[in-house]
Formats: C-alpha cells, sequence, structure tokens
C-alpha cells in the first residue's frame, strides 16, 4: 500500500495518539462540536476520519491554531458517540495510520489539512532489518518497568496483552509508559519501527534509574489510552 493525500479535519489535542490505540474524548468547544456534527453526517463509520495533532509544548491553540501544531500527527475513526443535552459529546476515538500535515486551511469552524496518510509498514522488511529482535528486547524491558510500576503504585498495572507485530507493539508501548508530550511526539515522528522501539528502550531504561533514584517518584498515573487490536 502506498501513501495516499487526503483532506482531512484537524483536532488539535494535548496529547499525541498512536496507530491501534483507543482514546476516550470530551468535546465542549463550539468548533470540535461542530467537527462531531459533520462526521456524523457522514453515512459509513469508517469513514468518520479526521485526524489528531499534539499542541506544541508552551503554545495555545488560538482563533485557529496553525502555528501550534505539530506537523506529524494520526488519522483515527469516530468509534462511538455520546451527546449530553447541551451540545457537548463524549466520544472514542481510534488511531489508523500516521499522517504528516502539507498544509492547513481554516475554511471551516475546525482546521482543515491536505495530509500525507502513511502506510503500514511492511512486515518482511521489518524483520529483515532486526525489529523482531529489537522488539523483543523492548518487549522484555516494558515487563520489568510495569513489575516496577506496579510495585510503587502497589497494584497491578498495564498488564493487558501486547500485540505481537513489532510495529504495533511500538504504538502500544509509546502510548502506555509514561512519558512527556515531547516523548511522544518524538516517537510518533520515528523514522521506522526499529528506530521507535531502540527510543522505547532507551527511555524504558531512563524511567528505571529515575524510579531507583527517587522512590517517591510520582510515576504512577496510568495512560487513559487503551489499544485496540484492529
Amino acid at each position: 500500500m502506498s501513501e495516499t493525500t487526503e483532506r482531512l479535519p484537524v483536532f488539535p489535542l494535548n496529547a499525541v495518539v498512536f496507530p491501534g490505540v483507543s482514546l476516550p474524548l470530551h468535546v465542549f468547544e463550539g468548533r470540535y462540536r461542530s467537527l462531531v456534527h459533520d462526521l456524523l453526517a457522514v453515512a459509513e463509520v469508517e469513514d468518520r476520519r479526521f485526524g489528531v495533532v499534539a499542541i506544541r509544548e508552551g503554545f495555545e491553540v488560538g482563533q485557529h491554531g496553525m502555528a501550534s501544531v505539530h506537523r506529524v500527527g494520526c488519522v483515527v475513526t469516530l468509534d462511538d458517540v455520546r451527546p449530553y443535552p447541551d451540545g457537548r459529546f463524549d466520544i472514542e476515538v481510534t488511531g489508523r495510520r500516521r499522517m504528516r500535515i502539507q498544509s492547513l486551511q481554516s475554511t471551516r469552524p475546525y482546521l482543515v489539512a491536505e495530509a500525507v496518510v502513511e502506510p503500514a509498514e511492511p512486515v518482511g522488511r521489518a524483520e529483515s532489518s532486526g525489529v523482531a529482535e529489537a522488539a523483543e528486547r523492548t518487549r522484555s524491558t516494558f515487563e520489568e518497568y510495569r513489575r516496577r510500576l506496579s510495585t510503587l503504585r502497589g497494584s497491578e498495572v498495564l498488564d493487558a496483552p501486547l500485540p505481537d507485530e513489532p510495529e504495533a507493539l511500538s504504538y502500544v508501548l509509546a502510548s502506555v509508559c509514561l512519558l512527556t508530550l515531547a516523548e511522544r511526539q518524538a516517537l510518533l515522528e520515528a523514522e521506522d519501527t526499529l528506530r521507535r522501539l531502540l527510543m522505547l528502550h532507551h527511555a524504558l531504561c531512563e524511567e528505571m534509574r529515575a524510579m531507583r533514584a527517587i522512590a517517591s517518584l510520582p510515576a504512577t498515573e496510568v495512560a487513559r489510552m487503551r489499544w485496540s487490536p484492529n
């Protein structure tokens, strides 16, 4: 599958969304209520697609926010909607593919992007470049990280089964490990699965080093995101 260019609505967030990961969102701003209404007018659920991009740290999204968002984000589908009488929505989205914004327009109440949507990395190429070995090492490091985090919290955390496929594993770990927004964005922008796994392994080792140094480190907040096998 090759890259495709799509015109997509854009929802800036103080979060990074990864392919294969689901996230609940509360929609209260008028422009994003309009976005949800427009998506609900699309007949097929799988076609209710928009882009989520992280807001650059230190910036606020102004009237249109063109300069304050990262250019690499994630295409998501609107999977579930719960409306409230006052016009707000609780929604759930699932990340599908990574996207790179080429241009942004403000022709709607919300931003609209021309974006290149990237395909999944071919499995054969990933395996031949040593990704399988990197995935196994990173998975093992994560299990030790999870064990230590569970001990700090006093209960089991992050104990759902992990995907076997290396690209999916890299995105899941990027979403659930306790990282800064900048670290997550760097992982989303990583050039390939191997690079992402190497970055994750390093980040996990650094987190465990910090846990040893500061026993009361507040590393007990578990991500709201969850991963999807779809």
